[in-house]
C-alpha cells in the first residue's frame, strides 16, 4: 500500500520500575528468590567522591556524587532442585525458519528474510553430549566445568580433557586470536559496524572463525557486545555502537560468520559492563523495560545465531554479581531467550559455588584469583553436588551444555589441535600455522567502509596534488614496530589502529598512512613532506606553508581497566584528541587553507574547536582499522573506495551533552552504585528526546556522490497457514507475548511481517555506495523515544542508475517490552516509520498498518 506522510511524535518515556523474578526452570526457595529481584538493593549509603581529574586541559567528566551498596545479594547454604530448561518448541515454518547447521548459515542479505532454526541442530548436539556424558563420574563432569586455573594451560582458558572429550581451549580476542604469531589483525568492533553492511560484518566473522579454527581454538571469546553508554568508555571499541539495533545486528552476523568455520564464538559481557573504572565493584542499576530493550537485544540477536557460549561479566546487577545472578542468566537468557548453549565467567568473575545454581556453568580460568590454587567449580562443585545442595540434575545440565556445544559446532569430526602459547610468543609451536591467507583485503575492505566522512568542501578525492604534508604522529609507523606495549598498553607513538587490553592481538604487521600515501604519491608524481612530531606547533606549523594539501592525523585511545596509559584506568577521562591534537589541527590550519583531519578514534571527540575552522576543508573519520588501516585511509583520500561508513554513535558539541558519564568515584572497599536513569534515552535517543543538536548524528557520513529517495511503500506479509496464529493473531489485538520458553526468540515474533521497499537513485557523478536506515516512531501511549533504528540496508549504484531497496520489519520489531506482562507487545495507536540516511536526516514517512 502506498504511505502517507507522517507528523513524528517527539516524547520522553516515562522509565518503568524493573519487575521482580518470575518462576523460572531451576526453582528457588522462599528464603532465596528475594535475593534475585530485578530492584536495585533498597539498602544504600551514600557519599559524595569527585571523579579523578583529567590530565588534559579539556573539560573531564563532572564531578560524581556516588551511591554505594553495602553488599552484594548472595543465596544462603540450602538445597537446590533443578529441572533441565526445556527446548523451545514454538513451531518452525520452513522456508522462512530452514533448519539451520551452523556450519551451513544462510547467505549474507542486505534485507535478510530468512531467521535459521538451529533448534534440530542442538537437539543433534545434546543427544549426542547426554550419551557422552551418561558415564562419567561426579569429578569427571566437574573437570568439564572447571578451568585448570591462570598459565596452567596453553591458552588463556583451558577445559582439561575428559574420558573422550578432548577439552576446550579458550581464546580471546574478539578482533582475532591473542598470544600467537601469524594472525591477522582485524579492524575492531566499532570499525566494522561503521560499515552498516552485514556482507562485509559476516566476512569478518568468518576469516576470525576461519584463524582460531586453523590455531585449534574451540571457543573464541568475542565478539564482544556491551552497549557505548558512556562516550568514554574504555571498551567501547570493541563492540558494536551505541544503538541496540546495530549492535544486535552487527552480533548476529559475526556470530554466524565465526561458527560457519567451526569455531565456538562467546557473546560477551553479559550484562551491563559499560564503563572499566571499579567494573569488578560497580552495581549496574537497571530497570527491567531499559533492561530489555536496549542492553539485552544484542544477546537475544547473538542467541538466534545459535551462539554456543555467553559470558557474563564482571559487575553486579542491581546488587547482584553478573555471574551469580538468577534473572539474567536463568530466566532472561535460559528461559525467555531459550539458549541452549553454556554460560562461562568472566576469568575470576565467579564469587560463589552456588553461582551454578543461579545458571553458571563454566568458570574461568578456574581458580577463584589468579595462581591462588583454589576454585568456587572443582572440589567444592563435587562436595555440594555430594551433599544435594546442588543437584546433580545441575551438574549433568552444565557438562551437558558445554559438551552439547562442542558437538553443535562439529568439533569432534578431525578438530585440530591447539597452536598457541599464549605465555610465550617465541615458541616455535605459535609459528607452526601460518593463518592469515587472503585476509588482509578482507581488513582493507571493512576498514575503509567503516571510515565516515564527516566533511568534505570539495577536495576529495584527491586528484594528483602536486604536494602534501603529512603532519602528526598518528601518520606515521609506530617507533618501536607496532607491538611496541604488552595488550598494546602504553602511548601511541605511530597510527592507532586498536585501543588496548585483552581485546587485542598482535600484528604481523601494521601499514601507516605515511607508508600508503608515499606509495601512491610515487604513482602520482606528488611531492610529499612529513613532521610526526606533535609538540612542536611552530614546526608542524611552517611545514604546512605553500602545500597544496595538509593532512593532520590526530587519535584517541582507551582500553581494559587493568592497563592505565597517561591517567585514563581503561576510560577516557576526556574526549579530547591525544598528543594537543586540536592545537596541532588548528596550527597547521592557520597556515594552510585546504586542511584535511583524519582521525583514528576509539570513540567520539569534541571538534568544537576547529571543525568549523574555514582551512579544514574535510574530515575522514577513520576509526580504527587494523592491519591496514593506513592503506584504507589512502583509499578514502584518493577515491578508490567512496566513503559509505555510518556513525555507530553520536558526536555530540559538549561532553555535558551526553546522557550519561562515567562515574570515577568510590574507594578500595567500596560497591559503586551506577543508576542508568536514562532509561531508554541511550545516545541519539537522547538528543532527540532532549531537542539537543549534535555535531554529527548518530548513522551520519558522506559520500562523494549524492542519492535521491523515492516512492515508498510498506507492504503487508501474510501467513495465513502458518501454525503460531494464535499467537500473532493475540499480538495484533495488543496481547503481549507469553511467559513461556524460548518466548523473546520466538520464530513467530521475528518473522517478516512488513516489507519497506523504496528507490534509492544515485544523483552524483561518481558510482557509491548508500546506507538507509528505517527509524520506527511510536505512539504517545508507548511512551518511547522520538526515533529508533528497526532496519538498514546498503545498495550500490552507477551515476544516474535508479535501484529499488528493501528493509523488512517483524513483529519484534515494531514491539516495546511490558514490564506488567512480562513480554512483547504491540503499543496502542499509529507507528509511524521514516527512512533517510541518518538518525535526522529523514527522506520518506509512512505509517505502518494496523494489521498483517
Amino acid at each position: 500500500m502506498a504511505c502517507n506522510l507522517l507528523s513524528l511524535l517527539f516524547i520522553v518515556p516515562h522509565v518503568l520500575a524493573g519487575a521482580s523474578s518470575l518462576p523460572v526452570s531451576a526453582p528457588l526457595t522462599s528464603a532465596t528468590s528475594s535475593a534475585y529481584s530485578s530492584a536495585p538493593s533498597s539498602s544504600v549509603t551514600t557519599s559524595s567522591v569527585p571523579t579523578t581529574s583529567a590530565s588534559d586541559t579539556a573539560t573531564s567528566s563532572p564531578t560524581s556524587y556516588v551511591a554505594t551498596e553495602t553488599g552484594p545479594l548472595t543465596l544462603p547454604i540450602s538445597e537446590y532442585p533443578f529441572t533441565p530448561f526445556p527446548a523451545p518448541t514454538l513451531a518452525p515454518e520452513p522456508p522462512v525458519f530452514p533448519a539451520t547447521d551452523p556450519l551451513y548459515p544462510p547467505p549474507p542479505s542486505p534485507d535478510p528474510k530468512v531467521v535459521p532454526d538451529f533448534a534440530p541442530a542442538w537437539a543433534a548436539a545434546y543427544a549426542k553430549a547426554e550419551q557422552m556424558i551418561d558415564s562419567f563420574t561426579t569429578e569427571q563432569k566437574v573437570n568439564i566445568t572447571t578451568g585448570v586455573g591462570w598459565m596452567n594451560g596453553l591458552c588463556v582458558g583451558n577445559i582439561p580433557s575428559v574420558g573422550e572429550f578432548p577439552g576446550l581451549c579458550l581464546q580471546d580476542s574478539p578482533l582475532g586470536v591473542r598470544f600467537t604469531d601469524y594472525v591477522t589483525s582485524f579492524p575492531a568492533g566499532i570499525t566494522t559496524a561503521s560499515t552498516f553492511n552485514r556482507a562485509l560484518i559476516r566476512a569478518r566473522g568468518l576469516a576470525i572463525g576461519q584463524e582460531n579454527k586453523a590455531k585449534g581454538v574451540n571457543v573464541a571469546l568475542g565478539p564482544m557486545m556491551n552497549m557505548g553508554r558512556i562516550a568514554q568508555g574504555g571498551r567501547n571499541w570493541e563492540g558494536f555502537g551505541a544503538d541496540p539495533y546495530l549492535s544486535g545486528e552487527s552480533a548476529y552476523e559475526t556470530i554466524l560468520g565465526m561458527q560457519s568455520a567451526g569455531v565456538q564464538a562467546t557473546a560477551k559481557h553479559y550484562i551491563n559492563n559499560e564503563q572499566e573504572w571499579k567494573r569488578t565493584q560497580e552495581s549496574s542499576n537497571v530497570d527491567d523495560r531499559t533492561e530489555h530493550e536496549i542492553y539485552a537485544q544484542p544477546f537475544m540477536r547473538a542467541v538466534m545465531a545459535g551462539v554456543s557460549s555467553v559470558m557474563c561479566s564482571y559487575n553486579l546487577i542491581n546488587g547482584t554479581y553478573a555471574c551469580n545472578n538468577n534473572k539474567t542468566m536463568n530466566d532472561i537468557l535460559k528461559r525467555e531467550f531459550g539458549f541452549q548453549g553454556f554460560i562461562q565467567s568472566d576469568w575470576s568473575a565467579t564469587m560463589t559455588t552456588l553461582a551454578a545454581v543461579s545458571g553458571l556453568d563454566m568458570t574461568m580460568p578456574g581458580d577463584i584469583t589468579f595462581d591462588s590454587g583454589t576454585s568456587y567449580f572443582g572440589g567444592n562443585l563435587t562436595t555440594f553436588v555430594t551433599n544435594n545442595t546442588i543437584s546433580m540434575e545441575r551438574l549433568n545440565d552444565m557438562a551437558t551444555r558445554i559438551v552439547a556445544a562442542w558437538y553443535f559446532t562439529h568439533q569432534d569430526e578431525g578438530y585440530p589441535q591447539s597452536t598457541i602459547n599464549s605465555w610465550n610468543i617465541n615458541d616455535p609451536i605459535n609459528q607452526e600455522v601460518n593463518a592469515q591467507s587472503n585476509h588482509h583485503e578482507i581488513v582493507r575492505e571493512i576498514a575503509a567502509g567503516g571510515t565516515v566522512l564527516l566533511k568534505n568542501e570539495g577536495v576529495l578525492p584527491l586528484d594528483k596534488p602536486k604536494s602534501i604534508v603529512l603532519v602528526g604522529s598518528d601518520a606515521a609507523p609506530p617507533t618501536s614496530g607496532p607491538n611496541e606495549y604488552p595488550d598494546q598498553g602504553g602511548d601511541p607513538t605511530g597510527i592507532l589502529a586498536m585501543g588496548w587490553g585483552s581485546g587485542t592481538d598482535y600484528f604481523t604487521y601494521l601499514i601507516s598512512p605515511y607508508e600508503a600515501i608515499q606509495a601512491r604519491a610515487r604513482l602520482d608524481q606528488t611531492s610529499v613532506s612529513w613532521d610526526f612530531d606533535n609538540w612542536n606547533l611552530a614546526t608542524a606549523a611552517s611545514s604546512a606553508i605553500n602545500k597544496e594539501v595538509a593532512i593532520v592525523f590526530v587519535n584517541s585511545d582507551s582500553g581494559e581497566g587493568y592497563i592505565t596509559v597517561d591517567g585514563n584506568a581503561g576510560d577516557r577521562q576526556n574526549l579530547t584528541a591525544w598528543h594537543q591534537g586540536d592545537k596541532l589541527i588548528l596550527a597547521v590550519a592557520a597556515q594552510n587553507n585546504n586542511t584535511i583531519v583524519v582521525t583514528n578514534s576509539v570513540g567520539p571527540l569534541i571538534l568544537e574547536p576547529w571543525v568549523e575552522h574555514p582551512n579544514v576543508t574535510a574530515i575522514i573519520w577513520a576509526s580504527l582499522g587494523g592491519s591496514e588501516a593506513g592503506n584504507a585511509i589512502m583509499d578514502i583520500l584518493y577515491g578508490n573506495w567512496n566513503p559509505s561508513g555510518r556513525l555507530p554513535y553520536t558526536i555530540a558539541k559538549n561532553t555535558t551533552d551526553y546522557p550519561a558519564q562515567p562515574n570515577f568515584g568510590g574507594n578500595a572497599v567500596d560497591i559503586l552504585s551506577i543508576d542508568y536513569t536514562e532509561g531508554l534515552l541511550i545516545d541519539y535517543r537522547w538528543f532527540d528526546a532532549q531537542n539537543i543538536t549534535p555535531r554529527y548524528e548518530f548513522g551520519f557520513g558522506l559520500s562523494y556522490t549524492t542519492f535521491e529517495y523515492t516512492n515508498l511503500a510498506i507492504t503487508p506479509i501474510v501467513s495465513a497457514d502458518y501454525p503460531e496464529t494464535d499467537l500473532i493473531n493475540n499480538w495484533e489485538n495488543g496481547g503481549a507475548t507469553p511467559i513461556a520458553q524460548g518466548s523473546t526468540t520466538a520464530l513467530w515474533l521475528h518473522m517478516p511481517a512488513f516489507q519497506v521497499t523504496f528507490n534509492v537513485k544515485n544523483t552524483g557523478s561518481r558510482y557509491g555506495g548508500e546506507i538507509p536506515q528505517l527509524y520506527v516512531h511510536h505512539p504517545p501511549s508507548a511512551m518511547e523515544p522520538p526515533s529508533i533504528l528497526k532496519g538498514f540496508t546498503n545498495i550500490e549504484l552507477e551515476p544516474g542508475q535508479t535501484g529499488r531497496a528493501s528493509i523488512t520489519l517483524s513483529r519484534y520489531d515494531l514491539s516495546v517490552w511490558d514490564v506488567v506482562r512480562q513480554g512483547w507487545a504491540k503499543p496502542n495507536g499509529t507507528i509511524g516509520l521514516s527512512i533517510g540516511a541518518s538518525s535526522r536526516d529523514f527522506r520518506l514517512n509512512c505509517t505502518v498498518p494496523a494489521s498483517a
